[in-house]
């Protein structure tokens, strides 16, 4: 599995679709920078629990899983090597 090909490709084509990127700095602050927002974050959110079959807690909704493409693929690496 190509987490990080298959997390881009996930946030430009279907939650930062405004963005005008075709692709992404993988440290790029994603929060700061406005392309994610909480209703971003919870579409995100159900599109990663049916892309990588998992699920997120609630507990687990933090900035610092979601701030940069690379923070997520960590976060989602994590989460899959545990289930």
């Amino acid at each position: 599995m190509h987490i990080h090909g298959t997390l881009e490709k996930l946030l430009l084509s279907e939650i930062a679709t405004d963005s005008g990127k075709e692709s992404l700095d993988p440290d790029e602050d994603l929060l700061e920078h406005g392309m994610l927002d909480s209703m971003a974050i919870m579409k995100l959110i159900v599109r990663l629990e049916e892309t990588f079959s998992m699920t997120i807690q609630d507990e687990e909704i933090i900035p610092e899983n979601f701030q940069s493409l690379n923070s997520m693929v960590r976060f989602i690496e994590d989460k899959t090597k545990k289930q």
